[in-house]
């Protein structure tokens, strides 16, 4: 047990730096709009979705609708469906930790559950549940001490919304440079493009996601045929 800890630790390492800064620019812009600490807490605990967390600051301050804000949670998280269908097969035997793990796979803790070769089988449930857990208890004290330092200090947070747009772009670069196979990354590239000339930039993503799980199947099945031959 003490290896597996040691493992996800390790691993998390990066996903730390990155949770705590960007977490704390997301208590600094919440505090600026008038969100106290209270929801710095209880936003990273019961969302804990990073880019739409910076959403809402937004939608919490302009008074939108239910139904605007519900069409918009469901467009900037709906990668994480195909996160979670990606997911069923390397987690069918968590047994009680599955509706969390679930509830915790963000795009970094994607990356790193998707990383586990090394790891035996009866050693991946600890794993996935340390890895989770980890990654969201950075994000939170990210977003606490963002809130507490607004609140006893004065910044100037122009910009502080641009840093989730950076940490994606960062997740892929990272990815790209660290694989060989780059066709599924260049797809994605295309049909993003594609879809934004298409239907714009405030409709695109659904589309996108749509099309882009369709060119994986394929992709995929395609791949799998050349490989039997």
């Amino acid at each position: 047990m003490k290896r597996i800890g040691l493992l996800a630790l390790k691993k998390t390492i990066p996903v730390m730096g990155t949770y705590v800064t960007l977490g704390i620019g997301f208590g600094m812009l919440l505090e600026k709009n008038g969100f106290g600490v209270w929801w710095a807490l209880a936003m990273s605990v019961f969302i804990y979705a990073g880019a739409m967390q910076y959403v809402a600051v937004g939608l919490l301050a302009s008074s939108v609708s239910l139904l605007s804000a519900a069409f918009t949670t469901f467009t900037v998280n709906v990668r994480h469906f195909f996160y979670g269908i990606s997911m069923i097969g390397r987690y069918r035997e968590t047994g009680k930790a599955k509706p969390y793990l679930f509830f915790a796979l963000t795009d970094e803790t994607y990356s790193l559950v998707c990383t586990d070769d090394e790891l035996q089988e009866a050693d991946r449930k600890r794993y996935y549940l340390l890895l989770s857990a980890l990654n969201q208890s950075y994000w939170v004290c990210g977003c606490v001490t963002g809130s507490l330092l607004s609140s006893a200090f004065a910044f100037d947070s122009a910009g502080i919304e641009f840093s989730m747009t950076a940490l994606f772009v960062t997740v892929f670069l990272e990815q790209w440079m660290g694989g060989k196979e780059h066709g599924p990354a260049l797809m994605g590239i295309g049909i993003s493009a594609l879809c934004l000339l298409l239907f714009g930039g405030e409709y695109f993503l659904i589309p996108t996601m749509l099309l882009t799980a369709a060119g994986l199947a394929l992709y995929r099945k395609r791949k799998q045929r050349g490989e039997a031959r």
